[in-house]
């Protein structure tokens, strides 16, 4: 496995966090070395969220990520603030529903995705970030379906679990997303 470090990034009420402790969780079921360090704005929602997820084969030296090869936006604010800090050959995942900034950067692959629309589309508006995980984890195929429902189990907490089911119907959208 090569080394991932990625930022999630968004605004509150996104499900950014959510959606970078389900990478983090999937890290440590299959053995790999992980980092998972959680930042957000004053506000519950509507405020700025990000997460620094790194999985690695090494050992993580710092949950701070200087040098990201993967970036997924959920809207514009996020991107704008994001995108030069990817690493040439990157890769930035982008909610085509939500960003409509002009991709600028020749050195990276851009990869939309209308997640929120998707959500929107399949009565599950608030699991875009589970949509668009979901396509990045097609791109780089990381884990097994195995791993990513036993992560998923780990991650939807006992009283909310009704939303088992609808995040695996989303986690399964972004999987099979063909744009």
């Amino acid at each position: 496995m090569q080394t991932y470090q990625i930022i999630l990034a968004g605004f509150g009420g996104q499900g950014i966090l959510f959606a970078g402790k389900f990478l983090a969780y999937a890290g440590l079921i299959d053995d790999n070395e992980i980092s998972w360090l959680p930042s957000y704005g004053p506000e519950m929602r509507g405020g700025t969220a990000n997460c620094n997820v790194i999985l690695s084969e090494e050992p993580v030296g710092s949950p701070i990520i200087t040098e990201p090869n993967v970036l997924v936006a959920m809207n514009t604010p996020s991107f704008l603030k994001f995108e030069n800090e990817v690493v040439p050959g990157g890769t930035i995942f982008v909610d085509s529903t939500l960003v409509d900034a002009p991709f600028s950067r020749k050195d990276v692959t851009y990869v939309a995705i209308p997640a929120t629309g998707l959500a929107n589309e399949n009565g599950m508006a608030k699991l875009a970030n589970i949509i668009i995980t979901g396509r990045l984890l097609k791109e780089f195929k990381i884990f097994g379906q195995e791993t990513l429902e036993a992560s998923m189990k780990k991650c939807v907490p006992a009283k909310k679990a009704e939303m088992l089911e609808l995040n695996l119907k989303a986690l399964s959208i972004g999987l099979s997303y063909e744009g």
